[in-house]
Order: structure tokens, then sequence, then C-alpha cells
């Protein structure tokens, strides 16, 4: 038997893909070689799916904690034990301290809008009981808020029109390792012409097989992107007509842009002024330009503004109205799908609204500093926070508290299940039902349940339908099943959705939106308050901003106090044997990946240390260390470091890159600074 699903994962490809099912077990997993982006093909972390999920540290029955907080010692115990506890935990949690001591934590182990992160399954419960609201920063907050400013929408072009444009600027975005299925429009288009340029501060993959690669210091983006338009200016390239009809704002971003000549933006960002220019020129001379922009870009200090100010260089030539043209961060913003009905914020006391939202990337300060009331109960579902969140060593103590009842919905004992008092066993992507989108694409897609859950696993939906009924929560919105949440997901009577059902879905398994063809969204307007594009923002004046679009500096890389105590900046990006902190219990893919972090260094930073490769290397700072391998190369620019994301502290020496990184937010939309951080590299004694 065939059954059609998705992959769940936190990637902007959104894989259809197809599981064998013989004798009720799953005995194959393939992509659907159907599916118009991803045409069959995986990656190569979700290739070993099956593999991963019969791990023998699956987590398959509910566990209570039986050592201190951080040992992972658990004794199991039976659902009813462990939903008897939690619900009189709970209860009396909320007794005495209010409903907003309960802080719900959803991560990005999952992307459904049954199951996961985009219908946030279980806040209908959290929210009768009022607690405290989730700000899910972590990902693509600073973006989505800049891209806001300036185009009204977090949705970009058709990334499958990448194909038609003639210049493609792949700015800090490495899709060989992070959604790779875009690279055959790359190629398409290399095909008919097109030149293919690599801005990222380390020779990626990807940029290793780019016609052309600049290397600029981390966070130095907008400035970057100002500079080449004061190229385009200074040749009069600047599309006019489309300047006048479908902009706001521009004499005055016009003054930012002559700001920032070339010698001045190759001063900030340690790139040549030649180089510029030259990309500049062929900028101002080539039509379509696509820019290819992701979220590793705007994980730095000035991170919203970085995209805002991206956004605008098709808007100076006018590449936002041409099929073909224009930037994509996301499409996240052309699907419409009804997350208010999928939240229930007005089952919340008192209606809908949250008095008190705490940050996903802030942990270690909710935990330790939030007050009135304080943190009692955190239920951490579909992530690792101590793997995988800022300031890892404050977290690590904000997670050690006796007096903080955690509960923790997993697959497997990661960092954080370590520190939970309840670990109850949830089901993976091809045992659950869920609804999913792609945010690097246009389609939806249905994951139909291939096979029986293992042991007593328990989809998230289910689990909380069995705790709502276990504390007496008798709303019938708390047992809706998860057809009818997909139905009511669907229910926003968007345009885009037209003709879309969930029988359609579970038919096709995957159905593109109902967009224009050929889809070039902005071509008549934006959906600003103006209907423009705007240059200048009213609704960035409001909130204290600078109105007008422009560079706003990273918080350490570019202080030159920081930079006198440790010299060395630290980029932590994707690896390509994990997803975040996902696969990182995989023997193979551990292997692969070198079974701990490895740290790239060019060859003067090495030298200037007494470094060779192969060397095991502390890199650190005032909050924190951790080890890794060295790699002495020109892979990466000088003054920068490089090392993945992703390795589980307890396999890699008791702490990941996390713990050198501040907890603290970007300039729009509060996301954290992963990219923006300082360290000092010396060897292991």
């Amino acid at each position: 038997m065939k059954v059609l699903g998705a992959c769940p994962l936190d990637c902007p490809d959104g894989c259809s893909w197809v599981v064998t099912v013989r004798d009720g077990a799953a005995v194959g997993l393939r992509g659907n070689p159907d599916h118009p982006y991803t045409r069959g093909a995986l990656c190569t972390k979700v290739n070993r799916w099956l593999e991963h999920a019969a791990q023998p540290d699956r987590i398959l029955y509910p566990l209570r904690r039986a050592g201190r907080k951080g040992e992972g010692r658990f004794e199991r115990i039976t659902w009813d034990e462990a939903l008897d506890e939690i619900a009189a935990r709970l209860g009396r949690i909320v007794g005495e301290h209010g409903g907003e001591a309960v802080w719900p934590y959803w991560g990005t182990g999952t992307l459904g809008y049954v199951q996961g992160l985009e219908g946030q399954a279980g806040r209908r419960l959290f929210n009768l009981i009022g607690a405290s609201g989730h700000d899910a920063n972590i990902c693509s907050a600073a973006g989505i808020t800049g891209l806001t400013y300036t185009i009204g929408s977090a949705g970009g072009m058709d990334p499958e029109d990448l194909a038609h444009a003639r210049l493609i600027i792949l700015w800090g975005t490495n899709p060989l390792t992070s959604g790779h299925h875009i690279w055959r429009f790359v190629q398409a288009a290399r095909r008919e012409g097109a030149h293919v340029v690599a801005i990222d501060p380390v020779l990626t993959r990807t940029a290793a097989q780019a016609d052309e690669h600049l290397a600029p210091l981390p966070g130095t983006d907008a400035a970057l992107a100002l500079g080449l338009l004061n190229v385009v200016v200074g040749r009069g390239a600047q599309d006019e007509d489309f300047l006048e009809r479908r902009t706001l704002g521009w004499p005055e971003f016009r003054a930012r842009i002559a700001e920032f000549p070339p010698a001045r933006a190759a001063e900030i960002c340690g790139v040549p002024e030649e180089r510029i220019v030259a990309l500049g020129e062929r900028i101002a001379r080539t039509r379509p330009t696509a820019i290819r922009a992701t979220q590793g870009l705007q994980r730095h200090a000035g991170g919203g503004s970085a995209l805002r100010t991206l956004a605008c260089v098709p808007g100076v030539t006018g590449d936002w109205g041409r099929l073909g043209g224009g930037l994509v961060f996301s499409t996240s913003g052309h699907i419409k799908l009804n997350r208010r009905a999928l939240y229930r914020d007005d089952l919340r006391p008192g209606g809908p609204g949250f008095r008190r939202v705490l940050s996903m990337s802030r942990l270690g300060e909710g935990l330790l500093e939030v007050d009135d009331p304080p943190v009692k109960a955190l239920f951490v579902i579909a992530a690792n926070p101590a793997g995988s969140t800022p300031h890892q060593n404050k977290v690590r103590a904000g997670l050690a508290r006796e007096d903080l009842f955690t509960v923790v919905l997993e697959r497997f004992p990661t960092d954080t299940t370590d520190y939970a008092d309840i670990v109850l066993p949830a089901t993976m992507q091809h045992e659950h039902a869920d609804l999913h989108e792609g945010y690097g694409h246009l389609y939806l897609a249905w994951n139909e349940p291939a096979v029986a859950p293992p042991g007593e696993c328990l989809p998230t939906t289910e689990t909380f339908r069995r705790l709502a009924r276990r504390m007496g929560l008798d709303d019938p919105a708390l047992q809706e099943s998860d057809e009818r949440l997909a139905e009511q997901a669907l229910s926003s009577g968007h345009p885009y959705l037209e003709g879309i059902t969930l029988d359609r879905l579970r038919e096709e398994g995957f159905v593109r939106l109902a967009v224009p063809d050929p889809f070039v969204p902005y071509a008549e307007g934006f959906p600003t308050p103006s209907g423009r594009l705007e240059f200048v923002s009213g609704r960035a004046a409001g909130a204290g901003l600078d109105p007008v679009a422009g560079h706003a500096p990273p918080a350490e890389v570019t202080d030159p106090g920081r930079a006198a105590a440790y010299p060395i900046a630290l980029i932590s990006a994707a690896s390509h044997h994990f997803l975040n902190t996902q696969f990182g219990s995989n023997a193979e893919l551990r292997r692969r990946s070198g079974n701990g972090p490895a740290l790239r260094m060019h060859p003067d930073d090495a030298a200037a240390r007494g470094l060779e490769s192969g060397r095991r290397v502390r890199v650190r700072n005032d909050r924190g260390a951790f080890e890794a391998v060295l790699e002495v190369t020109d892979r990466v620019r000088p003054g920068v470091a490089a090392t993945t994301k992703g390795h589980w502290a307890k396999f890699s020496g008791g702490a990941n890159a996390n713990a050198v990184v501040d907890e603290r937010d970007t300039d729009l939309g509060g996301g954290p600074t992963f990219h923006d951080t300082r360290v000092e590299v010396e060897p292991v004694a």
C-alpha cells in the first residue's frame, strides 16, 4: 500500500512523500515524483526517516523523572499516572499563581497545522486556563517584520519563477544544504544564460557552485545592498515608471542610498569596492533580477532592517513587477489558512488577548527573571530548547529549577528531556494526520497516517484531548478530531484557497494554491497601508523606528570593545546532516557530521593562534564555551569562524555553539541573534 504524506520539518521545501506499507509496517519512504516542486527527491536527512523512527532510543512510553534535573534518569509510568500527575500539578499551579504561570513552549520540530507549530496544537486548552502566550520568534520573526514594513507581507515571488530570472542573487542562503529543490529552478535559469551570485561570509556548498561569491562581514548585508543600489542609481538604471506608480518615499530613500557610495559600503562590509561596483553594474543592466534570502541573513541585531532594505532593491529596479523578478524570503504570506479558528483565543478568560507573551528565544530570561507570576509550569512541544536556544547555560539553569514543573512531548531523549519531570511519547509524521504548507513554494499537503504508532505514542492532539478530560475541561472545542481541525484551517474563505478541501487533499496528496498564473504577486500593488512599496514606512515610524529603510549594524560583530576581547565573529549555520537539532541522535548522521562540531577558520586567523587543522579547540566568550575540531580553510573569510548548529550537547562534550550566543533581540520582530556573536578560539590543553 502506498500512502501519501508530507515532510513536517522546518525547511522551506515541504516535500511531498510516499510511504510504502506492508503488513502494517512502513517498509519504504520516497519523495513523491508527482509533486511539481520537490519531484521525488528527499534530502540526506529525511532519506533516513524510517530508520530514525525505529531507533532503539525512541521514547515509547510515559516517563517520570527518577533523578536530579539534567541527569536524564526516568522510570516508566502509565498514561493514567502521567495524566493524573499533570492535571494535579497544573491545577495547583493555576490555583496558586494564575494561568499565566504556565508556559506552552511550541518549537519547530513539526510545522503542521494540526500537530505542530503552525496550529499550536493544544493551544485551546492553554487558552482555557489562561496560560501565557508564546512568541514563536526563533526562526524568521525579524525578516517577516522587515518585509512587512516594505511590501506589507512576508510573501515573496514564487520560487519556481527563478527559472525566468537572468540574474539570481542567493543572499545569505545555502539551499544545497537547506532546501535543495530550488536549485533545479536556478539551473534552469542558468541554461538560459542567467548569472548566479552567492553572498555569504562562508564559501558554502551553494556558494562554491555559483558564478560569483561575495563574502561580507556578518550583519552588514543592508549596507551592501545600499552600496549596490548606489551604483544602480548612479548609472540612471532605476525604473522611474515603477517608482512613480508603485512606491512611496522614493526621494527619501534615494537620499539614504546616496549615503552609501561603494567605498563606504566596502569599508562596512569588508568587500572590495570594485566587487560592489561590478555587481551593482550587473544589477543595473539585468532584468529580471531575483533575490533569494533565507533565515540566516536576519539573525543579527539589524536583521529586520536587512530584509526590509533587501526588499527595496527590486522596488528600485522595478523587478517586483516582472515575472522572474523580486525577492523571496518566504511564501508563507500567501498561505491564508484560518489560524484564528485553530487557536480559539476567544476561549481565554475575559476573551481574546494575552496580558503576557513570553519570547521563545529568551527562555533563560523567562525562567529565571520573569515574575508576576513566575513561570511555574513549562510544556515543551516539538522543541529542544536546551540544545537550540540562545545562552545555553542560562537556559539550563532555568530548566534545572526544582520548583519548575516541566512536561516534554518528545520522540527521543534530547538534551531537554533530561530536565523534564514528565516525558510523554509523541508520534512521528508517518504515524499521525496533519496539514502542511511549504514556506518555500505554493502548495498545501495532507499527511495521511501510514502506520499505527509504536508502543504507547500518541499524536499531540490526542494527548491534549486526554489531558483536557482529565482536568475536567468540558468545552467541546477541546475534543475536536484532527480532520475537523484541518477543515477549520481551510475555512478562511480566501480566494487562494478556492477549491481546496480536505477531501481533495486526501485524494491528491497536495494542491497548489489558487493563485493567478503567472503569479507576479505585487505587479498591481502591495498590501501596505498606502498600497505601494514603502521605502518610508509610517508603521515603522509609529513603532519608534527609522521611517526610511536602511542599515542597522550588528551588535557584537562591529563593536570595537567586543572585537578587542573576542576577535572572531562566529556563524553557526545549518548542518547538512541535521535539521535544527533533529536527527542529532541518529548514529549514521552523527558519523557523517564528524561526531561533533567542526570549526572552520581562515589560515591567517589560525596561524595567529598557532592552530592547525585537526586540532581540538575551545570556542569561548563570557557566556560560555564549546569544543570543536578545527578545519583551517580559506572557505571562510578572515575574522570569521563557522560552525554548524544541531549537535546535541550530551554528545559534544556538554555544550554546543549556543553556549556562546547571547539572549538579545533583533531590531525588528524580537528575533534571536545567533550570527551576531564574538568569540576567541584557543587550543584544548
